[in-house]
């Protein structure tokens, strides 16, 4: 059995004061309208939560099907691998609509501080119209519900991949940390919306040369359906002695969105157009989705260099762009039922010459 390598250390912050953590407490609770004496009642719960690391609070033993059957696991990671269970069942049913998740991947909406729509939604409702046109159930993942819901949040990615490739386990079991607040993660439920499609299409403007903050986070967070590991028992949650062994043994990387076709549409007003759109391109085949054709994959810069303030407008009239969003529908359509009905990849089959 080959060694581990020495686990390193020494970078970290020391615990919170008590004092401390009671400001940051309470600022969660600014208003006045919150009584104060009953603050202070829960800050005492979430501090010992936090001085004795209550992580998950709620766990029962992994069970029939797990490495370690006696491992006390969460409860809340139980549900959400048994909600992408069912939408892989879903996914594989020959019976089932075709369906494709469409992310609107623009940080606006007209309930946020910006007060109007985005653009990137404008195109995923033609998007929308013209799946659903030819048969296709559609899932519209708007990522803008991240600026404008009370309390729905996804959490950074801790990157527990470049520790050891099993220590980051399918579903991500990062969080909630209960002990730290990190609650209400959304990924949760987006992860089983994935699994459940045959296809995706991202729609998404760029900022800075690079994708919007909301869709970053998504992809970061999707990290572990490419090689995670589906069973925290095997590691004994985050143990790094045991996921250095056990890559170490021979990891065999599974590839739990392999084969889904993709499309995706990258947007701006100046520059990044092209480099934002090979980024997401790459990001898809590197887990081994497949690109649906030519016209699925577009870049293109909306009202050039002209003012915000009339970019809907530019939007109106640049209806050949308007066509290219339906191309790339129909050609993401066609692919989703060809895949279906067993016609198979060029490259089914082969055995990559440099496998990770």
């Amino acid at each position: 059995m080959p060694m581990a390598p020495k686990v390193r250390k020494g970078q970290t912050d020391l615990p919170l004061t008590r004092g401390e953590f009671t400001r940051r407490f309470a600022d969660r609770f600014f208003d006045p309208a919150f009584d104060r004496n009953t603050v202070l009642q829960l800050e005492g719960t979430a501090w010992d939560g936090y001085e004795n690391a209550r992580k998950s609070p709620i766990t029962r033993k992994a069970g029939q099907g797990f490495e370690d059957p006696d491992y006390e696991i969460s409860v809340e990671w139980l549900n959400t691998s048994a909600a992408i269970d069912a939408a892989k069942s879903r996914h594989g049913d020959p019976q089932s609509p075709d369906r494709v998740l469409l992310i609107c991947a623009s940080p606006r909406n007209d309930n946020t501080c910006p007060g109007e729509m985005s653009k990137t939604f404008r195109l995923s409702e033609i998007a929308r119209t013209e799946l659903g046109a030819r048969g296709i159930e559609v899932d519209l993942l708007d990522l803008s519900e991240l600026t404008s819901e009370y309390g729905k949040v996804i959490y950074p990615c801790k990157g527990c991949v470049s520790t050891a490739m099993p220590l980051c386990h399918w579903p991500c079991s990062c969080y909630p940390n209960h002990s730290l607040g990190q609650v209400n993660d959304w990924m949760n439920e987006i992860y089983p919306r994935w699994i459940a499609a045959h296809g995706v299409m991202i729609i998404t403007p760029v900022h800075w040369y690079q994708a919007p903050s909301v869709l970053k986070l998504m992809i970061d967070r999707l990290v572990c359906a490419d090689g995670g590991n589906p069973d925290p028992s095997s590691t004994h949650g985050k143990k790094v002695e045991e996921a250095k062994r056990l890559e170490l043994e021979g990891w065999d990387f599974p590839r739990h969105l392999a084969g889904r076709a993709f499309s995706v549409i990258v947007h701006g007003d100046a520059a990044g157009t092209e480099a934002l759109r090979r980024a997401l391109s790459d990001w898809l085949s590197d887990m081994h989705l497949q690109a649906a054709g030519s016209l699925a994959c577009v870049d293109r810069l909306l009202g050039y260099l002209r003012p915000y303030a009339t970019s809907h407008d530019d939007l109106d009239q640049d209806q050949p762009f308007h066509e290219e969003i339906r191309n790339a529908s129909r050609t993401l359509a066609v692919a989703i039922r060809d895949a279906r009905q067993g016609h198979k990849a060029a490259d089914e089959g082969l055995i990559e010459a440099r496998p990770k």
